[in-house]
């Protein structure tokens, strides 16, 4: 398999705060790869300095061999990366179909109207979303704005996919729904790297797992792996 992108000594700080601290890992082609650390440990941020929206102080960031860290946020989206928040940020006075437009329009270079009106109808049907295009954004219940986050990074067309806690909010009749988005993901060919606290999550979606703790990494591996590992337990119950 052929890497996406590599990152290699990785520091970011934030005053005295030590966000992340020389962070390195390699990402291949395809893959699904988790997140995961206690809260404070640093996964946002590895996130922000991944597409764009935080620059490093230290460190490489190399997507399809070519070093992007420090690059702006749009330049790394035309690139091939797009990313979720885990609060969502639609235009909540635009419906959901014009949300998407504004991110396949200005997610890529050179995309028609009529070429990203035909994508966005197929990336609402994948998701569940068919039917509710011209709902305004404040109408639609928390789930849904997740999946239109989905849809929103996904109608730039990227390779990689940063997904920051997608399931966070969902109940437990609602984690297989997004669970098929994810799978549906990796179908598509696109590799992701997702934050994620829900066990069930990582368990099921992801194949390796990188457990941040202070902004170090403090282990990696498959999850079931990880989820037996005596220092991933002892950083989340102290």
């Amino acid at each position: 398999m052929d890497t996406i992108i590599s990152v290699n000594n990785l520091t970011k700080n934030f005053g005295g705060l030590i966000a992340v601290n020389n962070l390195s890992f390699e990402v291949q082609v395809g893959e699904v790869i988790g997140l995961m650390g206690p809260n404070g440990a640093g996964k946002t941020t590895v996130l922000n300095m991944l597409s764009g929206t935080d620059k490093p102080d230290h460190g490489s960031i190399k997507f399809k061999g070519q070093e992007i860290s420090g690059l702006p946020s749009y330049k790394i989206c035309h690139m091939g990366i797009a990313r979720t928040y885990q609060v969502p940020q639609p235009f909540i006075h635009l419906t959901a179909h014009d949300n998407v437009m504004v991110q396949a329009l200005y997610g890529q270079k050179n995309m028609s109207h009529i070429n990203a009106e035909q994508g966005i109808i197929k990336l609402f049907e994948m998701v569940g979303l068919a039917g509710k295009q011209h709902m305004l954004c404040h109408q639609l219940p928390v789930l849904n704005l997740k999946k239109l986050e989905l849809i929103r990074a996904l109608s730039s067309n990227p390779s990689l996919v940063l997904l920051d806690e997608v399931a966070a909010g969902s109940t437990e009749k609602e984690l297989p729904q997004i669970l098929a988005i994810i799978k549906k993901m990796r179908a598509m060919g696109k590799t992701v790297i997702m934050v994620e606290h829900i066990i069930r999550v990582m368990t099921e979606a992801v194949d390796r797992i990188i457990v941040l703790d202070k902004g170090s990494k403090l282990a990696e591996g498959p999850p079931a792996q990880i989820m037996k590992d005596s220092r991933v337990i002892e950083a989340y119950l102290g």
